[in-house]
């Protein structure tokens, strides 16, 4: 299925702050939402231009990187806007992974600044050792023992842009199969930061509509690919955002009639707690501003979207993408509802529907979803297999991210699975692989298994079925062990919530294990057993 037409009759209009402190320079660029901490566009730009200076006087050159380890913080956007009229690529990493982790992602990309908040202070300088290739440290708002203040550093540099501003390029980081992230590079495309931004600025303002007079909020953390695409999407139409520093079901729906927003961004998850608040909760605010809802990350119950448009009428849009950016399908709130769990057409790309050897599926059957572009967007930093592996056997510029889905007669795509076993818990891709990995080394564990099972609240929640080794008892003390052995190596939202045990995993003769198996038993796939009777029961006796 052919992409449609992309919007782009705004796209002369779009560019980035530096045009709109020159045309609006009062005018609020960001706001934090529980604070009212701002930043004009006046100021956007002449602290992003300090930054550039600086990193331009460290030696960074257009192509090299630059990562930001920090809360949903007012400062992230000078050093985004830094980064990107420099020609420089601009890693974000997690806040709450540990210091190892984190560590891995920076060296990794190859950064050669590295900027942290406060909020993670003691994360960062634990980290401080394992980035010897990381020669320029800044803290916002601090001074601490290997990094300088953000602030007295920049501010010494004039507010002046550089010579040359070539726009630089998102370069995020997604784990793969192996456990290790994956940074997702696309190439640098030769442009200067005034001309148009077709994918960040074209897609927020093309397809949403967003423009000068819209008001985003951002009720996610900023190291997420969508909120901050959406966000300096927003600031490059010249239009407001509001980012709430933690999501917060009464506080976002309280910024909505504060702060006048006309366009928001949310997780299904999300949906779930607001439509969880009482209905005084509910209706105590203003939301008639609010025209535009945008949602992603995953898919929606079908019965949570329709509760959802129940309440705030017909404003919901979602959209089906990676960061990869291979492909982009979209879907408007009378499309939905004519065509209910659809996550769109493609906007960006043209949909095939392949079986396991690559063959094209008839339209109907369910297959590995692969987006055609005319030309290769992206590869995985430092991982060639893994970016062939994402690639059609016998056609390259055919790409997957790896999910299952299937094309309605009308041409609307529907997920039918999502990446093999990828946990997705309130918006978040947990990779099961690197829980495996941890949990393998402890003493007691001879096998493992770790998937997403039903959670109310969260979508999906980290289950880890374990073969205890010889000797040991899978019970409640060995869980707890385990449970703190996690937490001690890996972040705390990828800890399992739970963990089963067996005596023996099922693996196939090839010793591939059969976590199919598993998962379907959880999730009630297939089952003839009744309701009292385990998971973990069923399995043992199929």
């Amino acid at each position: 299925m052919k992409s449609e037409a992309f919007p782009s009759d705004s796209f002369n209009t779009m560019s980035y702050p530096g045009i709109h402190a020159a045309t609006n320079p009062d005018k609020t660029a960001v706001v934090m939402a529980r604070t009212g901490e701002s930043l004009s566009y006046q100021e956007l730009e002449e602290r992003s231009c300090r930054f550039a200076q600086m990193m331009r006087d460290a030696g960074l050159r257009p192509g090299d990187h630059i990562a930001i380890f920090a809360d949903n913080h007012i400062r992230y956007f000078e050093t985004y806007w830094a980064a990107i009229r420099s020609g420089l690529y601009f890693t974000t990493v997690n806040r709450f992974l540990t210091a190892e982790e984190a560590a891995y992602i920076v060296e990794d990309c190859g950064a050669q600044v590295l900027v942290a908040s406060t909020a993670v202070r003691e994360v960062a300088i634990e980290m401080l050792p394992l980035i010897p290739n990381c020669p320029v440290r800044l803290m916002f708002g601090d001074s601490v023992e290997g990094f300088e203040n953000f602030e007295t550093t920049v501010e010494q540099y004039p507010a002046e842009p550089l010579d040359q501003q070539p726009r630089g390029s998102l370069m995020l980081y997604s784990s793969g199969t192996t456990g290790k992230p994956k940074g997702i590079k696309r190439p640098l495309d030769g442009s200067e930061i005034s001309d148009p931004d077709l994918i960040g600025a074209g897609l927020v303002g093309g397809i949403f509509g967003m423009d000068t007079e819209s008001v985003y909020l951002s009720p996610a953390p900023l190291y997420h690919s969508a909120p901050l695409g959406f966000t300096t999407g927003t600031q490059s139409v010249g239009g407001t955002v509001v980012v709430l520093e933690k999501f917060d079901p009464l506080e976002a729906l309280e910024a909505i009639e504060r702060y006048g927003v006309t366009h928001s961004q949310w997780v299904p998850t999300m949906f779930t707690r607001m439509l969880k608040l009482s209905e005084q909760d509910r209706s105590k605010n203003d939301l008639s501003t609010h025209k535009v809802a945008i949602h992603a990350a995953a898919p929606c119950p079908v019965e949570v979207k329709k509760q959802m448009l129940d309440w705030w009428g017909p404003i919901l849009h979602e959209y089906y993408a990676g960061t990869e950016l291979n492909g982009f399908c979209y879907v408007g709130p009378d499309d939905w509802i004519a065509h209910p769990g659809t996550v769109g057409k493609p906007l960006i790309g043209t949909l095939h529907i392949c079986d396991e050897d690559g063959t094209e599926l008839p339209t109907g059957e369910s297959g590995l979803i692969y987006f055609e572009r005319e030309e290769q967007t992206f590869e995985y930093h430092q991982a060639p297999d893994k970016t062939r592996s994402s690639q059609h056997p016998d056609n390259p510029l055919w790409t997957t991210l790896g999910d299952v889905g299937r094309v309605d007669e009308d041409g609307f795509l529907y997920l039918t699975d999502r990446k093999a076993f990828m946990i997705i818990s309130g918006g978040v891709n947990i990779y099961p692989q690197e829980i495996e990995d941890c949990l393998i080394l402890h003493p007691e564990v001879a096998d493992v298994a770790v998937f997403g099972v039903p959670n109310e609240d969260f979508g999906e929640e980290v289950k880890a079925v374990v073969q205890p080794m010889d000797g040991a008892r899978g019970d409640e003390p060995l869980a707890k062990r385990l449970t703190e052995f996690a937490r001690e190596h890996i972040a705390g939202y990828k800890v399992p919530r739970s963990i089963d045990f067996m005596d023996e995993l099922p693996r196939l003769p090839t010793g591939k294990l059969y976590k199919r198996l598993l998962r379907d038993a959880y999730w009630g796939v297939d089952s003839d057993a009744g309701a009292t009777v385990s998971p973990i029961e069923q399995i043992t006796d199929s």
